[in-house]
């Protein structure tokens, strides 16, 4: 019997140990190494630059950064695996004419408290209404923000995401559910194997973006960020009426986005007609990172119009 404890508490502490297995941890500078020396650099510096500031939102910490001396705003949402820093290749050019304003979704699981704390960005700037650009889960939150909160909203950037509709849902709902009971080294395992054999061959083998996607992955983001991104991105609502609410919209979209199919960026346009569309070709899901120019020269111009 003593030795049958023995044996049970041995396996019992071996499935603790794999399960509470931690995540290996790398940093951007780590994971860089193939990056061209410039490119890397460039995200080194602006971290270095621009530190984050930080506000509590219903006992949640949202990291964010707020630089520019323009009158008027842009707001960047990133998507389900990002942080505030994803867009530096668009901020600090365009700092130059706009304040420019970028945030991290901490670990909440609705669309309304996504919301709330990027209003409460907003307000702790002092910023009224913004020009928002929005991509995946970004580009969807954008266009609940749009629908409960018009008045904040000057004009729209809908990039690589999807409208309201039930394709995600019914595909991910299942593996939802049980995400969070999976172990952490199981979840960024996925999402690792996802960004090399998926994300890095549309991005163009881009080193740029697979070195920033992996550190998400190794430490910088966490299970509990992408159980609650996940919910928010199936989470139903009415698309707004950009047209009568007088928000102008652009879409910007790939033509071999491997996160977001085919149909799901024709019903973007389709809830959307009188969008301006530009499509990237064989950009992948993050052209803002692997052709950052011309996506930067694409907001300049639709947001100077």
């Amino acid at each position: 019997m003593k030795r049958s404890w023995v044996v049970l508490g041995v396996v019992v502490a071996l499935l603790l140990a794999v399960y509470f297995w931690p995540v290996p941890q790398k940093d951007f500078a780590a994971l860089s190494e193939n990056v061209p020396p410039e490119e890397r650099q460039s995200l080194l510096d602006f971290r270095s630059q621009y530190p984050p500031k930080y506000v509590q939102v219903n006992g949640r910490q949202w990291e964010y950064l707020s630089f520019g001396e323009g009158e008027e705003t842009i707001l960047f949402l990133h998507g389900m695996t990002g942080a505030y820093d994803i867009w530096w290749q668009q901020m600090e050019p365009l700092s130059e004419q706009y304040r420019v304003i970028s945030l991290t979704y901490p670990p909440v699981d609705t669309l309304e408290e996504l919301s709330q704390g990027v209003l409460a960005v907003l307000d702790a700037e002092g910023v009224q209404s913004a020009n928002v650009t929005g991509t995946s889960l970004g580009g969807y939150l954008l266009q609940y923000l749009m629908l409960h909160h018009p008045e904040r909203i000057e004009k729209a950037v809908l990039g690589n995401t999807f409208p309201p509709n039930d394709i995600l849902r019914e595909k991910n709902q299942s593996l939802i559910k049980i995400l969070p009971f999976l172990p952490d080294w199981v979840v960024m395992s996925v999402f690792r194997g996802s960004f090399v054999d998926n994300i890095y061959p549309a991005a163009g083998r881009s080193e740029l973006v697979l070195a920033y996607m992996l550190e998400q992955v190794s430490g910088r983001m966490s299970k509990a960020q992408v159980a609650g991104r996940a919910k928010a991105v199936i989470e139903p609502f009415d698309p707004p009426d950009a047209e009568a609410l007088g928000i102008p919209v652009m879409i910007i979209e790939a033509d071999n986005d491997p996160l977001v199919e085919m149909s799901l960026r024709e019903q973007l346009k389709a809830t959307y007609p009188t969008a301006q569309v530009y499509t990237f070709h064989a950009a992948g899901h993050f052209p803002y990172i692997n052709e950052a120019d011309t996506y930067t020269e694409l907001l300049r111009s639709f947001f100077g119009q």
